[in-house]
């Protein structure tokens, strides 16, 4: 699958594989993707903003709702995105 020009939006939580989505925005941006993070507060605790966003080279979002509406703003700005939600592997059944 190619990934040039496409733009894809990721939602980075708390965990420790929040550490991972830094190779994996440095990976699809090697390959011309253009990436927008979310990050919650708890993967403020495992990453930095600056760190994602020097390496997205875009801004990153750090709440998904404006105090004053309740409209998801990350996500309202970006129409017709796909959304990458998971770094884990699937699970072999």
């Amino acid at each position: 699958m190619t990934v040039s020009g496409k733009r894809i939006l990721l939602i980075i939580s708390g965990g420790i594989a929040a550490y991972k989505s830094l190779d994996l925005i440095r990976r699809l941006r090697e390959r011309g993707a253009n990436v927008r993070p979310v990050m919650t507060k708890a993967a403020q605790e495992f990453i930095t903003p600056l760190a994602v966003g020097a390496l997205s080279a875009t801004h990153v979002y750090t709440e998904l709702f404006r105090a004053r509406t309740s409209r998801m703003s990350a996500i309202s700005a970006l129409p017709a995105i796909p959304i990458l939600s998971s770094l884990r592997p699937p699970v072999p059944t």
